[in-house]
């Protein structure tokens, strides 16, 4: 029997087109629009800075300056996808949240030898979707150890 699994599918903008990626709905707690994050000193190029979200203070990440895909031109506002990263919540800036949807496990292929040897342990899966191909994230896996415990150092300085 085919399993299905429900993802967030959101979009990152590079100069040469959209990359698609996709996240457990069970990992998302919700899309926000972000105002500009207030910056903090001595942090990670990636750490736009933090926000106040309903009263805790959560961290927020430019998933582009991670994957070192270059910047996005910040505009006013910018979509977040509010995640659970091992425990932490955590505000994900992405261009575009495009879509929910459910991928049958038979669409789903593991990342080829070469790329997971590289420096994508977050890469779960290839999700194949018509002419499509959505990158599967492990949000878990997308920080290293000495930045989860940054991550998770912002948050418990900032309750």
């Amino acid at each position: 029997m085919e399993q299905e699994v429900q993802m967030v599918v959101f979009k990152l903008q590079q100069a040469d087109g959209v990359i698609e990626y996709a996240i457990p709905i069970t990992k998302v707690q919700e899309i926000i629009q972000v105002n500009t994050p207030t910056r903090l000193p001595q942090t990670p190029d990636f750490v736009e800075g933090i926000m106040s979200l309903r009263g805790k203070i959560i961290p927020i990440i430019n998933l582009k300056k991670r994957f070192n895909l270059g910047s996005s031109a910040q505009e006013s506002e910018t979509t977040s996808a509010v995640v659970d990263v091992n425990g932490n919540t955590v505000g994900i800036m992405v261009d575009e949240v495009s879509e929910v949807l459910r991928l049958s496990s038979d669409h789903i292929e593991a990342p080829p030898a070469v790329i997971k040897n590289i420096s994508a342990e977050y890469l779960v899966g290839i999700g194949k979707l018509d002419d499509r191909l959505l990158l599967m994230l492990d949000v878990d896996k997308i920080f290293n150890a000495v930045e989860r415990a940054e991550l998770a150092s912002l948050a418990q300085q900032n309750r």
